[in-house]
């Protein structure tokens, strides 16, 4: 796994601030919430993944270019 530098963990973290709501499209996980899911994000972490509170009760992070979510406006 290739780590992003700290432009794109930046941007990501302006991109998904705290509170802001997605939707799961991808994620590559055996214990992955099905697609679909809403969830919170709590934070974003040196990796620019996505530290989440899905709305199932799940707390599976995003991981950055390898899983997706879209925005909730």
């Amino acid at each position: 796994m290739t780590f992003p530098n700290r432009e794109i963990v930046e941007r990501v973290r302006r991109d998904y601030p705290a509170g802001t709501r997605v939707e799961l499209v991808r994620m590559e996980d055996v214990q992955a919430p099905p697609m679909g899911t809403l969830g919170t994000v709590e934070g974003v972490d040196d990796t620019a993944s996505l530290l989440m509170n899905w709305d199932n009760g799940s707390h599976l992070n995003v991981i950055y270019g390898v899983d997706a979510v879209r925005k909730i406006e």
